[in-house]
């Protein structure tokens, strides 16, 4: 009698414990590369996320610390100082030393996964048109890009591709800050192409 009390209490108990269980836990999955640290649910970032670069000498070190469930930027690793084009106040447009320049979330690893997506123009192929293509544009204070033009061109059909490739960039862009306000600035995305010897 006393164990079946006690395999019943074993079953009830198991039984519980399969329905009190989070039901997402299965959906949740660590991403842990080179470059990347962070939880996703159902395929989606969630939670901090640290975002990782190395120095020339080889140290890993945290390049952006970024919340996706509050949308919010907490730490970045500040980088060479750069002028960037920035309205600093309405309607007027200078070139400044920001506080934080427009960056892209996950960095420029995160950026090289649509930047590759180059296809090598046919003409450019067969003229043997090689170099980089600068194309810039408009983040504003939401991170939304506008205004795509081109600053650089080899012609060929490679300027046109470069445009194509950076319109297809998701907008997670962080916005510009100077004097501890988000500002619209331009971002300048380099495009390399390189045909292969």
């Amino acid at each position: 009698m006393a164990l079946s009390t006690r395999w019943a209490h074993y079953a009830l108990f198991t039984l519980a414990a399969c329905f009190l269980a989070p039901k997402n836990a299965s959906a949740q999955k660590v991403r842990d590369t080179r470059y990347e640290k962070g939880t996703l649910t159902k395929g989606q970032k969630t939670g901090v996320w640290e975002y990782f670069g190395y120095t020339p000498s080889g140290e890993k070190v945290v390049l952006q610390r970024y919340d996706y469930d509050r949308g919010r930027l907490l730490y970045f690793r500040p980088g060479p100082d750069v002028l960037c084009h920035a309205e600093v106040s309405p309607g007027k447009w200078s070139y400044v030393r920001p506080d934080q320049p427009p960056f892209y979330i996950g960095g420029d690893v995160a950026l090289a996964e649509y930047t590759s997506k180059l296809n090598y123009p046919a003409a450019a192929q067969a003229n043997n048109i090689q170099g980089k293509v600068v194309v810039a544009f408009l983040v504003d204070t939401l991170g939304h890009t506008s205004k795509h033009h081109l600053v650089q061109r080899i012609g060929g059909g490679c300027d046109e591709e470069a445009l194509r490739v950076a319109r297809t960039v998701p907008e997670q862009w962080v916005p510009a800050r100077v004097g501890g306000r988000a500002v619209p600035a331009e971002y300048e995305l380099p495009l390399n192409f390189k045909l292969s010897q």
